[in-house]
């Protein structure tokens, strides 16, 4: 027996309902011994049963279907062991469990301008211990990714890993259910692109190398979509299809409400880290994002309501803007962030967004608690030309920026407190009134000039 064997007690209980509900599952040995023993504890199915063979070399599609269903249709598990399926389009009944062994197990798609997997309008789907190989071959136009699921309630793919894909990786639409500790990389596309979701947690997953995006949250309308995006590790995302921010992305929001990212570390990102746009009551909190091409967190567009809290920010254009009053951006409580390394090149000329600021925002935000070192331009930025209302930016710490911190003055500017932040080693200026990007005051600490600006109780040093 291996020294780290351990040894698993025989059930006082006889019947096997008896086992399963009173005692827990003792795993030994290699993850494939452990797999087979989660197979074997569900009841499942070994696939050679039904004729599915690994490393058969042919096409094993009607095999795979066959055995898939056969499995649903006795309500056990189908168990694949280490080899290679080469499979197309296949269509996963409700109740389907394919339980594989985690990195030997692997279906490859065999191209025909279809897709590997897809599932519609059924539930309680599992994917676990299984690769999904798109070997870069060509994905039909009516799908948008190598496996699709639509319309999914209770939908788990747990330890699995998807790479290659023509297109995204996995697309989810209108599906509840988690996508834990899972592997994603290669998609010519989005690694994960969820629309309109209906309880999602995507949670513990590796995304790398992917072409246009890592883990994007989409809703064709503005509406609640609560997905919990959180542990998740992003890294080398590209802008494959250009653009000034749609593309590049480690993890996108877009027009979806409610939804949590949290404590992901993102990094190498041709764009930026996490994007909000438009997606009201977001929370970023905890993330760690690094090397970012654009802006590192932004939220804009439309949104109303964002806690951005406790981020690590190294390297960037900006390092957090929160932006677009113009079009209702507002409502947002930006604490505890630690920005640094902010540069002041970016992806497109600078002229477009004027690159090098720590921290931008425009409308009804509290900026508290922030610490900014290196911004070339800026180090907190408060409004933009006219658009600026209910700004408070205090306790804040500004070190080595070019400008300390730069308020609009701009007229029909709203309210702005500056308070109690220490500003050092600022090289053009600690406060000052700009407008737009020019600077139009001198010092405005202790008497603004500006009946709706409060400048008070900073300390400014050399």
């Amino acid at each position: 027996m291996p020294k780290d064997a351990r040894i698993c007690p025989e059930p006082a209980l006889t019947s096997r309902r008896a086992f399963l509900a009173g005692t827990a599952l003792c795993l030994s040995g290699t993850a494939a011994m452990a797999q087979m023993k989660i197979a074997d504890l569900r009841g499942s199915i070994d696939s050679a049963e039904l004729g599915l063979l690994p490393n058969a070399g042919s096409d094993q599609t009607a095999q795979f279907q066959n055995a898939v269903n056969r499995a649903v249709e006795r309500g056990r598990a189908l168990f694949l062991p280490a080899g290679t399926y080469p499979v197309a389009n296949l269509r996963l009944p409700s109740g389907t469990l394919i339980v594989g062994v985690p990195g030997r197990t692997r279906l490859v798609y065999e191209g025909g301008g279809g897709q590997l997997i897809r599932a519609e309008g059924v539930n309680n789907i599992g994917l676990n211990g299984v690769t999904f190989d798109g070997a870069n071959r060509s994905i039909g136009d009516f799908t948008e990714g190598l496996l699709h699921f639509i319309g999914v309630r209770d939908l788990v793919l747990e330890n699995c890993e998807i790479a290659g894909s023509a297109k995204s990786g996995l697309v989810l639409d209108r599906c509840s259910g988690r996508v834990t500790e899972c592997r994603i990389s290669g998609a010519a596309e989005t690694a994960l692109w969820s629309n309109e979701a209906t309880g999602l947690s995507i949670t513990g997953n590796t995304v790398t190398d992917c072409a246009n995006g890592g883990i994007w949250i989409y809703r064709w309308r503005e509406g609640e979509d609560g997905t919990i995006v959180s542990g998740n590790r992003i890294e080398r995302i590209g802008a494959r299809f250009g653009g000034t921010g749609q593309y590049g992305n480690g993890i996108n929001v877009f027009r979806a409400d409610g939804v949590i990212v949290s404590n992901n570390r993102v990094a190498d990102c041709a764009f930026s880290a996490i994007r909000s746009n438009a997606g009201s009551n977001v929370q970023i909190i905890g993330n760690s994002c690094l090397r970012s091409g654009e802006t590192a967190i932004y939220s804009e567009f439309g949104f109303q309501g964002a806690v951005i809290s406790n981020n690590l920010v190294d390297g960037g254009t900006i390092g957090i803007s929160i932006a677009n009053f113009v079009d209702d951006g507002r409502l947002a409580v930006c604490n505890g962030n630690l920005i640094r390394n902010i540069k002041d090149e970016g992806p497109y000329p600078p002229e477009v967004a004027g690159f090098g600021i720590g921290i931008a925002a425009e409308a009804d935000t509290s900026l508290t608690g922030n610490v900014i070192e290196g911004a070339p331009k800026f180090g907190l930025m408060l409004g933009w030309g006219p658009y600026m209302r209910n700004i408070v930016a205090s306790q804040n710490v500004v070190r080595d920026c070019g400008n300390g911190i730069a308020v609009s003055v701009v007229d029909g500017t709203g309210s702005a407190v500056i308070s109690n932040n220490v500003v050092q080693g600022s090289k053009r200026g600690a406060i000052n009134g700009f407008r737009w990007l020019e600077k139009a005051t001198d010092e405005l600490n202790g008497q603004s000039g500006y009946p709706n600006l409060t400048v008070t109780g900073n300390q400014v040093s050399a």
